[in-house]
């Protein structure tokens, strides 16, 4: 970060600087680092204190989960963060040419000035409160999916991209970026990612969602979308109606709407809960603690046997399933499963 800051801005990151960045604050009679201060910091320094805080870049074979091709992890400072994953983009997508007149020119298979912004609004506007999540980035044959942490900040609309809209929810990190030219001026972002879309409007669809616990960006491939929308279950389905989505779970999940409703008995958003609470890992106490229950006995009958049963939960300890120290976590496939459901809520 010291070195990056100097050579950018011409300017040596003393105690001044810092108190100006607002990465160190006066508490009581010494200077205190802030947050925003361990996430700036090096991999070694950084991790202590926010292990959650990286980015996960995966390219999968296919149009599924099923088997990754190549995976990184990177958890360094937030500012090599924003170009690594970038970087990891850039070499798992093609970039063809195209005559025009007598002129050559190339071009991305995907619209990458409008992929860049959103990984720098992935990484700037994050909740870094949330503990045990990360960034992710997948890439498959037929899109690019980004996926943070938090909700989107409830004063943007990612329909209207080209009005402008600005809103900051780490008040540090934001404009230390914008010193360092990462990201442009307030609310040029949106419009950036809009302009470019519209070059693209013929190759790619951009779709995006709020859970509320994460948000969402996929750049979806037309062309390939049409030929898999019959067997595929991801999201890219998304516009296909509810029947048929249903039916694709059905059929390649071997899980239907008539299951849920009686084997399981949750509500589809309680369903969603479980399977969110397990993607890092919980104990049955976390999760019951997340959908208000007591009753440990009926919860593990009702809920997490047929969970277990349909295979998109698993135990920690299989061979020990009364272990105090048994974690579930949320299996691929019931990762595939949660990505199509939440459409339906």
């Amino acid at each position: 970060m010291q070195a990056f800051y100097q050579l950018i801005t011409h300017e040596e990151i003393d105690m001044v600087c810092l108190q100006k960045l607002k990465l160190i604050k006066q508490s009581n009679d010494s200077l205190k680092p802030t947050g925003a201060y361990f996430l700036f910091a090096d991999e070694d320094i950084k991790s202590q204190f926010f292990p959650y805080a990286k980015v996960e870049c995966a390219r999968f074979k296919g149009t599924t989960l099923e088997e990754t091709l190549d995976q990184k992890t990177f958890q360094g400072s937030i500012i090599q963060q924003t170009e690594l994953a970038y970087d990891f983009i850039l070499r798992h997508i093609n970039k063809g040419s195209t005559i025009e007149g007598v002129y050559t020119k190339s071009k991305w298979e995907y619209p990458i000035i409008a992929i860049r912004e959103v990984i720098r609004n992935a990484i700037v506007h994050r909740d870094y409160s949330l503990t045990g999540k990360d960034i992710k980035v997948a890439i498959y044959d037929d899109m690019v999916e980004i996926t943070s942490p938090g909700k989107l900040m409830p004063s943007i609309d990612y329909d209207d991209r080209e009005s402008g809209q600005s809103d900051v929810r780490n008040k540090v990190i934001a404009p230390i970026f914008k010193k360092l030219g990462i990201i442009d001026q307030w609310g040029n972002g949106l419009k950036l990612i809009d302009e470019e879309l519209k070059l693209y409007k013929n190759e790619i669809e951009f779709l995006w969602r709020d859970t509320g616990t994460q948000f969402q960006v996929q750049f979806v491939k037309k062309q390939i979308k049409e030929r898999v929308k019959e067997t595929d279950t991801r999201s890219v389905v998304v516009k296909s109606s509810n029947d048929e989505l249903i039916q694709l779970i059905g059929t390649k999940l071997a899980l239907s709407w008539h299951q849920v409703g009686t084997k399981l008995a949750p509500s589809w958003k309680s369903l969603v809960d479980i399977l969110e609470t397990c993607i890092d890992g919980a104990t049955i106490v976390t999760i019951m603690g997340k959908l208000n229950l007591k009753d440990r006995t009926k919860f593990r009958n009702k809920y997490i046997k047929a969970l277990l049963e349909l295979g998109i939960v698993t135990m920690s300890q299989p061979d020990k399933p009364n272990s105090p120290n048994q974690l579930y976590y949320t299996t691929e496939k019931g990762k595939l499963f949660l990505e199509n459901i939440k459409y339906l809520l």
